[in-house]
């Protein structure tokens, strides 16, 4: 099993959206939040971070392939990953349909 773990800016201007979203994914939309997870083989834990530079959404990916899985969500062409597509590009700036913004992380420790 692999873990991914990426760390998100929400910009300030964004933070009531970004509630709004978590509103929707935690609430009428879970279920289909988790059918779209469990459709691409991972599993997601989302935690907010609060920094003295901003807030950050800690997303992690567990799964066989939550690289791969990235990949296939952001290209999903059903009506619940086009829309999460667009609170992800309206939010954090960034498109999941297209390559990621920058290189993916780079797992540095690992005690186990």
């Amino acid at each position: 099993m692999a873990l991914l773990a990426m760390a998100i800016p929400i910009p300030a201007d964004k933070m009531e959206k970004w509630k709004a979203f978590l509103s929707e994914v935690n609430g009428p939309r879970k279920a289909e939040l988790s059918a779209n997870r469990k459709k691409h083989g991972v599993r997601e834990r989302t935690f907010h971070q609060q920094t003295p530079m901003g807030d950050f959404a800690i997303v992690t990916l567990e799964g066989d392939d939550p690289e791969g899985a990235i990949a296939r969500m952001g290209a999903g062409g059903d009506a619940f990953s086009k829309w999460f597509a667009a609170q992800i590009k309206e939010i954090h700036g960034f498109d999941p349909a297209g390559p990621p913004p920058g290189p993916l992380p780079k797992l540095i420790v690992d005690t186990g």
